[in-house]
């Protein structure tokens, strides 16, 4: 007669949580749109416009994370962060 052993199944495996995971897409997103925006403006031909969409997705980005408790700010009593 053979032993028959139980394994974990995948489901008792931890889970990464979705929200975790959502953070992580934003903040990627802010940083990908943000290194675009550095890069339309360090082109011969500025393109101004282009930089300047991009860095209001990155604020939209950066919002986002804010809202879903990802990002802290810390500003003094002169307003900058």
């Amino acid at each position: 007669m053979t032993t028959v052993t139980d394994l974990a199944s995948r489901c008792a495996a931890p889970q990464a949580i979705p929200q975790d995971l959502e953070l992580i897409q934003l903040h990627a997103e802010a940083h990908n749109a943000l290194s675009m925006a550095l890069h339309y403006v360090r082109q011969p031909a500025a393109n101004i416009p282009g930089a300047a969409r991009k860095a209001v997705q990155a604020l939209a980005a950066l919002g986002r994370l804010q809202d879903l408790g990802g990002v802290h700010v810390a500003t003094s009593a002169s307003g900058r962060a």
